[in-house]
């Protein structure tokens, strides 16, 4: 089955044998009867299962070529069940350009507990083996990273990873899997924040990892029920009704992307353009090769680095909408630096990139020529 229509019917049972609902109906229940203790139709409680989200994680699976998936009510509660398999002592190497919620959940929540962190540029793979340690559990990556849009190569990542047998999860928020397969690269869990691109329509928050290995899926899905993280029935039933257009979104948002980015390329008071489908871009031909697209992910910087001329301009768009979060068809702008990275210490931000001048767009599904002349009015 390929992508386009996996997207539709991928993991999918056969119409709903109740009443033959072509869409899975939302189990808006938090218990299920049992004939005898224990017998049931494989259902017991709503945070252990539901069918709606069940039906949701076998789509990641599919979309993603996993075996298992997992739903949870953000991106952030997947990725604390994945640092929750560490325990004290444990290191993790993480790349240094990264969404600042993880880059606080890591630091602030989880460094307490005694787990360690590097957060290096993984530009070049190879150097993440430099840091490898007797201690080293995981390896994180982000690629495309947010908000500079640097391109790791996951098969190095997995080669290291393998050869130190130690896990690698791969952020592919930026990317979707319409885009890149982690898992088919080596990687060992694909997470994603589902609100942004597979959601597509920012009326949800939720997060999801993939796997391949079934030990690895329930050490995992012990997390989830454990802690607790769960999404809810409603919000499963607009994800799974998200990703069945996913192909097509990303298809206008990589058209629109790719239209953006050449339009900012050309302007004289853009100073740089970060997105992987310039050829200027450090990795572009690493983009090129394990990415079917670029995306719609953009920042760029103006001349001068001057704070209040960003500020300015994403206060003047008009079409762009200032504000959090991503992936959506409507195309939004933020500024790095006092919104979505302002949890990351200036001095640190500043290292990957993420200065003052940064503005991070996501384009939507909208026109292009209409973007380009909100960001023609708005830059000046």
């Amino acid at each position: 089955m390929k992508f386009n229509t996996k997207a539709i019917h991928g993991g999918q049972h056969d119409v709903d044998p109740a009443y033959g609902s072509v869409m899975p109906p939302i189990y808006q229940t938090s218990t299920y009867a049992q004939s005898t203790p224990g017998g049931h139709k494989g259902f017991e409680y709503s945070r252990s299962g539901n069918p709606t989200r069940s039906a949701l994680e076998r789509a990641f699976a599919s979309l993603e070529n996993g075996e298992y998936g997992l739903a949870f009510g953000s991106g952030l509660a997947a990725i604390d069940a994945v640092i929750k398999m560490l325990k004290p002592g444990d290191e993790v190497i993480s790349t240094n350009d990264l969404y600042g919620g993880t880059y606080r959940l890591f630091t602030k929540v989880f460094e307490q507990f005694g787990i360690k962190f590097h957060f290096i540029g993984m530009e070049k793979a190879e150097k993440i083996e430099e840091y490898v340690t007797e201690n080293t559990k995981l390896i994180w990556v982000e690629t495309p990273t947010n908000p500079m849009m640097n391109v790791i190569d996951i098969k190095k990542a997995a080669h290291v990873a393998k050869k130190h047998n130690v896990l690698l999860a791969v952020d592919n928020t930026f990317a979707t899997p319409y885009l890149q397969q982690p898992l088919d690269m080596g990687a060992d869990i694909v997470m994603h924040s589902a609100t942004k691109y597979l959601g597509g329509h920012s009326d949800v928050v939720m997060g999801a990892l993939v796997v391949k290995d079934k030990e690895l899926a329930e050490r995992l899905y012990f997390i989830q029920n454990a802690s607790g993280g769960v999404c809810g029935p409603q919000d499963s039933f607009l994800v799974l009704r998200g990703l069945k257009t996913l192909h097509i979104r990303m298809q206008r948002h990589c058209e629109n992307g790719r239209k953006v980015a050449t339009y900012l390329s050309n302007h004289p008071k853009i100073e740089k353009v970060y997105w992987p489908g310039l050829e200027d871009h450090p990795n572009h031909a690493i983009a090129k090769a394990q990415m079917n697209d670029f995306g719609g992910m953009i920042s760029f910087t103006t001349k001068g680095n001057n704070f209040e001329e960003a500020i300015k301009i994403v206060e003047r768009l008009k079409i762009f909408t200032l504000a959090e979060s991503l992936g959506g068809v409507e195309s939004l702008a933020g500024h790095p630096a006092s919104m979505t990275h302002a949890s990351i210490p200036r001095l640190e931000r500043e290292k990957t990139g993420v200065v003052d001048s940064l503005i991070r767009l996501s384009v939507g599904i909208e026109d292009a020529d209409d973007l380009i002349a909100d960001l023609e009015q708005a830059i000046g």
